[in-house]
């Protein structure tokens, strides 16, 4: 799994997604991307924009970070059917970028909000959730304090008909009230994906939570979950290279 992590200046999770490809997942061939790159390589399987503040969150989170040379890459990148992964502050340049719809604006409780919480995940069908590993109530933390995802009442209906949301803040019984969502979202969304299946975004951090010893390795089942994706996506070019042979 070929992965590339983009760099920006002020991004403060850039260390731990590459530690949970390369060395919980042993995926070898991941590496960083700086924002001034116009490129973000050749065969790429998978690129991550990573949590933390892009560019001291001026203006609006993600906003400064939209207009990097490096996303003119990211989005040719993900219009042509690549696999992006936004995490935190990676989600809110997702959406500031047009590749996921909506926006995240500050937390109702205009605090900001650093624990672990409850995620439902709402299918088990996609490149991002289809591991075995992957509990229907997945325990992960959060560290934001511009969480809080809202859209038009129309582009929240597409969401939910079109199977877009993955991820809701639950209890831990995985009820989905309002005393689980900790930062005001709409039908107490935590993650969502594009309409074609390869761009998702969430606020929790799954690669904090990979490894046991740390609280929680449920995040890992996301990671691995892409894996089993390219895994299988090769098998198929494999098989389709020998039948043409």
């Amino acid at each position: 799994m070929r992965t590339r992590i983009v760099v920006f200046p002020g991004s403060n999770c850039d260390h731990d997604a590459l530690h949970a490809v390369k060395y919980v997942l042993g995926e070898e061939d991941t590496a960083f991307v700086w924002h001034k790159d116009e490129s973000i390589g050749e065969d790429v399987d998978l690129v991550i924009l990573p949590g933390g503040f892009s560019y001291g969150d001026y203006l609006r989170t993600g906003a400064i970070a939209r207009f990097s040379p490096v996303m003119k890459s990211v989005i040719r990148y993900a219009n042509e059917g690549g696999t992006v992964l936004g995490i935190c502050n990676g989600f809110q340049v997702l959406c500031e970028s047009g590749l996921l719809p909506g926006v995240l604006i500050r937390n109702e409780s205009l605090t900001f909000a650093c624990r672990e919480v409850h995620l439902h995940v709402e299918r088990h069908d996609t490149r991002f959730t289809n591991d075995r590993t992957l509990r229907k109530t997945v325990r992960i933390p959060i560290a934001h304090g511009e969480g809080n995802f809202i859209a038009t009442d129309n582009v929240l209906a597409d969401l939910e008909a079109g199977g877009q949301v993955l991820f809701r803040y639950c209890d831990r019984e995985g009820r989905i009230t309002a005393n689980a969502n900790p930062n005001g979202s709409r039908n107490n969304i935590a993650g969502i994906m594009n309409k074609e299946g390869n761009v998702m975004g969430l606020m929790p951090h799954p690669e904090r939570a990979c490894e046991r010893m740390l609280g929680s390795a449920d995040g890992r089942g996301i990671f691995e979950s892409l894996r089993s994706f390219f895994d299988r996506e090769s098998s198929v070019h494999l098989r389709e290279r020998a039948m043409v042979a």
